[in-house]
This record gives C-alpha cells, structure tokens and sequence, in this order.
C-alpha cells in the first residue's frame, strides 16, 4: 500500500526533524498559510448583519473554497512527482509538515518539566500553548488533566487522523484533512460569532476524525499497561464527553494511566460541567504525565508497526 510508505516516510522525518524553527521564521507553515486564507474569508463573509442562513451558507462556501484550494494545491504538487520510489519518497517528504507527533510530545513535556520541579506558573505558561482555558485559574492538578486532555485529543487530531487520510489518498488526502482540521479550530467554536459560520466546517470536522479518533482510543489503550481496563473505560464513558470523538482517546488515556480527565472546567467566565473520565481514580501527578508521555512514545510506535505491516503487505 503505497500511502502507508508515504506515512511512514513523513512519520520519519517528523520524528528525526520536527517542523525547524529556521524554517518556520523564514516560510511559515502550511497550517498557517491555511489560516491566513481562512482569516481572509471569515473576515470578508462573516458579516454578523447577516441573517443566520446567510451565515451557515457563506461558512459552508468558505469551508469549500479552503478544503478545496488544499485539495487541489496538493493534486497539482503530487501530478509533478516522478514515478516508483522517488515519488514515493517526495511525497512523503511533502506529506511531513502536516504531522504533529513531534511537537505535541515536546509541548506537554515543557509542561511537565516546570511542574515536576514545583514551578506551578511556569507550568501554567507552558499549558496554556496547549489549551483554550484560563490557566490562571488551574491548580496543580488541573495543569497536569488539561496537558494529558490536550495529548490525547491531540494525538488523534493531529498524528493520527491526518495519517489515516494520507495512508488513504496519499498527499491529497491528508492536505484536505489538514484543511477541516484547521477551520475547525480557528471557526468551529460555539460562540455568537462562530456558531452559524463554523457550523459546516465543525460537522466535517466531526465525520472526518470519527474512525482516527476511536483508533488512537485504541492505540492509547493497546500501549498502555492497563489496557484492559483502558479499553473498559473508553467503551463505557467516551460517548459522554461533549465531543463526539475526542473522548476516546482521553478516555482511553485516563484509564491507561488510571488518573481522572476531563470533568468541569472554565472557560472565560462561564463553567462547562463535563463529566470525569474514569471518575474514580485520582487526579494525574507530573510522574503521570512523565509517564503519559512514554504511552504516548509506545503508541505511536504500534502505529509505524501497523503501517509497516499495510506496506508489506
């Protein structure tokens, strides 16, 4: 299967180089090239004079003309790659911004360090890279739930949905994933200004990370050295986070670990009262998230196992 070579190529080089800093300050990102365009569009249609229909109908057309300029920036580029291993190789080179796995280990590391050492606010300063909530308002032990929520949510969101797409379609399909991914971060939020714009684009972003989250539920589960109970938990309590999908890998994460996630939270001035991940446990200690992160180390390797294997095959 020629996508899982190409995945497993930008896995490699995501790993060995990250996304380097030199790089970043002189081109940017595709993600932020992404977001420059998306800010482009909200700015010029989402006009809150506008009914509400118009609103939901210009979102939609913007959640299109995005996924669609990725899709088909993405099929122009892999229509110039030559053909056999060469290609192969390119794409995968091309493929490689558009993973995570990375940076996801080296942010919640940088909050588990600080909190570790008993520097809760240089804790906080590190989580809230990571995370939407007040980190002001978090305690010792809400750092160490809102970095471990972030890793698993994260995990899905960004290493394994978009490696699902790319072993799927190749290039082309992990751009468009890459696509929904970041209109649903920058427009999906269920606000009065985003709530009718970013509808489109959070539903897609719901059907498109449906399958990769419950795999990195699974994953999580499988590389932990609780899994039964992992995979317990996640079957029992995933269905009642306020995501459709983000709760399996957080439930399977919590139980992995046997700490507690998830539960309520602020944001601004209002509570979300969420109900706990594997409730009865206790909250997680920074050797929980030293340990998390190891977890997380082993998942991602089933995964290069698991592309290995649709590659041979």
């Amino acid at each position: 299967m020629s996508g899982a070579l190409v995945m497993l190529v930008a896995l490699a080089a995501d790993a060995l180089l990250g996304w380097p800093d030199p790089v970043f300050r002189r081109i940017g990102h595709p993600v932020t090239w992404l977001g420059r365009l998306i800010t482009a569009l909200e700015g010029s249609l989402n006009d809150p004079g506008r009914s509400r229909s118009a609103r939901l109908l210009l979102g939609g057309v913007t959640t299109a003309l995005v996924v669609g300029a990725a899709l088909a920036a993405a099929l122009m580029l892999r229509a110039l790659l030559p053909g056999g291993w060469p290609g192969l190789l390119l794409e995968g080179l091309l493929c490689w911004p558009l993973l995570a796995a990375r940076s996801m280990y080296a942010h919640v590391a940088a909050v588990a360090r600080p909190l570790a050492a008993g520097d809760l606010r240089g804790a906080r300063a590190a989580v809230a890279m990571i995370v939407g909530r007040d980190p002001l308002r978090l305690d010792r032990a809400g750092v160490a739930r809102a970095a471990l929520e972030s890793l698993a949510e994260n995990s899905s969101d960004g290493i394994v949905a978009p490696v699902v797409w790319g072993a799927l379609f190749g290039l082309p399909g992990i751009a468009a994933y890459k696509a929904i991914n970041t209109l649903d971060s920058m427009i999906g939020h269920r606000n009065d200004r985003f709530e009718a714009f970013g509808k489109v684009a959070a539903r897609l972003d719901d059907v498109a990370n449906l399958i990769p989250a419950r795999l990195t539920g699974l994953l999580l589960a499988l590389a932990s050295t609780r899994p039964r109970a992992a995979l317990a938990c996640m079957r029992r309590e995933a269905r009642a986070h306020r995501s459709p999908n983000a709760g399996w890998p957080e439930a399977a994460l919590a139980a992995g670990l046997g700490v507690r996630l998830s539960g309520p939270r602020l944001y601004g001035t209002v509570i979300a009262d969420e109900p706990w991940l594997n409730g009865t446990a206790p909250d997680p200690s920074p050797q929980d998230m030293t340990r998390a992160l190891r977890l997380y180390l082993r998942a991602m390797g089933l995964m290069a196992l698991a592309l290995l294997a649709l590659a041979l095959v």
